[in-house]
């Protein structure tokens, strides 16, 4: 059992490696399937034993072995946390539909958070087939109904999603002339939505808002930030998403 997590453990880190790739490479229009790694100080290829998750940043000790430009930690943290997200879906759910999905989402979400967080944009490579497999998964009635809603329900909530951000979106631009969010954070939330059905859009909006206002606040006190400061939304919709996953049977029941 030990050798097994190991190895779902090991297989997260090395989707995280990929996550990475996209990260950087999808706000610049790179490639992410056949071009090889580069350092991005001295472009040097890097090598393979260069490349191993976490055991190449530590003995490297976080520098490009060519020039010794610092490597970001984000590296490491992406790797980290793909990794423990298989972990965890593993231990839940075992060798099921459900883990495999739970797999492809931590992926997608990964790589948008840090992709919006540093760019502010939340590219349509990810968001499209995010709605897709959200909705074509719902036709399949064996998956957990308390995770995953019936297609009905992943078609409402992906309509909702998409119309609650774009309504707020012209709603403000009316107000202030110009823009509040953009239309990646409604296509995030219409994903969300083929996912997990209309009733979790009302839940994710609250604790993403929540979440968003909390760090926030720290920064209007310092005054270094304004309410008309720009901020990528997009992580604090992952950010709810996850909470309302956690927390998704207590509300069910809850509702019942």
């Amino acid at each position: 059992m030990l050798i097994t997590y190991i190895a779902v453990f090991i297989l997260g880190s090395l989707w995280g490696s990929f996550s990475n790739v996209c990260i950087y490479r999808l706000p610049e229009g790179g490639n992410i399937v056949s071009a090889r790694s580069a350092c991005r100080s001295c472009q040097s290829k890097i090598s393979w034993f260069d490349n191993i998750p976490f055991i190449s940043f530590i003995i490297l000790k976080g520098k490009c072995r060519n020039c010794d430009f610092k490597i970001p930690y984000q590296y490491f943290l992406v790797e980290l946390i793909v990794g423990l997200g298989f972990l965890i879906s593993y231990y839940f759910y075992g060798i099921t539909v459900t883990t495999l999905l739970l797999f492809i989402l931590i992926i997608f979400f990964v790589i948008i958070f840090f992709i919006d967080l540093k760019h502010f944009i939340i590219p349509n490579e990810l968001t499209f087939p995010l709605m897709g497999i959200g909705f074509i998964k719902s036709f399949d009635p064996n998956l957990n109904q308390y995770l995953f809603p019936n297609y009905v329900n992943s078609l409402i909530g992906g309509v909702i999603g998409y119309f609650i951000i774009w309504i707020i979106i012209f709603g403000y631009k009316k107000l202030k002339n110009k823009e509040g969010m953009g239309l990646g954070d409604a296509k995030l939330l219409s994903a969300i939505g083929f996912w997990f059905g209309w009733i979790s859009i009302p839940f994710i909006l609250f604790f993403s808002s929540f979440i968003a206002l909390m760090f926030a606040i720290p920064d209007l006190i310092k005054k270094s930030k304004t309410m008309s400061s720009k901020i990528p939304f997009g992580p604090y919709l992952v950010l709810g998403c996850v909470l309302y996953f956690f927390l998704i049977e207590q509300i069910i029941k809850f509702l019942n």
